[in-house]
């Protein structure tokens, strides 16, 4: 059996009874299709947000993604509820809010943001590469682990896109506080 990644090749032999040879088949596979990135998440029961509420009252002069040519710019995040209000999850990680909980608010965050990208893109599949993270944990002073709370973002992104598009490269920074009293804010690069 050979697989390349696009086809795959299956060789075996049958016996041919009347000849008493083997006869070499070749089964060509047709071109393998990797599943869609909603499929997936359908799949791990997950609902993507609607358009955040909180925007439409603040009237803010940016906007949450911005598409240039093949280059995707996305405003940083927070973790949004089904009903598109901000998560209830809120306080500095370390004093309020412990390291794990934080952690699982960041995958919040990444589902928040496919939210809004899938608003601009209409097709997460669109996507070809995650090109950079940057995430921020509202912490404690004396709280030091921030890559493992972005790690909730990170690895399921690589869950949901696999390491070929989904690979990045990232920061995770401490900060004294963060919009709404968010335990993590998240922004991002990617292109399609």
């Amino acid at each position: 059996m050979f697989d390349d990644g696009l086809n795959i090749l299956i060789f075996f032999y049958v016996p041919n009874l009347a000849a008493r040879k083997q006869v070499k088949i070749l089964i060509i596979a047709s071109k393998f299709q990797p599943m869609h990135i909603e499929a997936k998440l359908q799949e791990m029961g997950i609902i993507l947000p609607p358009t955040q509420t909180h925007m439409k009252t603040m009237n803010l002069p940016f906007k949450k993604v911005k598409v240039l040519g093949n280059r995707v710019l996305v405003s940083g995040h927070v973790g949004i509820q089904h009903d598109g209000a901000i998560s209830d999850i809120r306080g500095k990680v370390g004093a309020e809010i412990s390291q794990e909980a934080a952690k699982n608010y960041a995958k919040l965050v990444a589902i928040s943001m496919l939210g809004s990208l899938q608003l601009e893109l209409g097709d997460l599949d669109k996507i070809k590469g995650w090109v950079k993270v940057i995430g921020f944990v509202n912490s404690d002073p004396d709280f030091y682990n921030h890559p493992f709370v972005i790690n909730g973002f990170s690895e399921f992104i690589l869950e949901l896109f696999g390491d070929e598009v989904g690979a990045h490269t990232r920061s995770a920074l401490g900060v004294v506080s963060l919009p709404f009293n968010c335990p993590v804010e998240i922004e991002a690069e990617l292109f399609i």
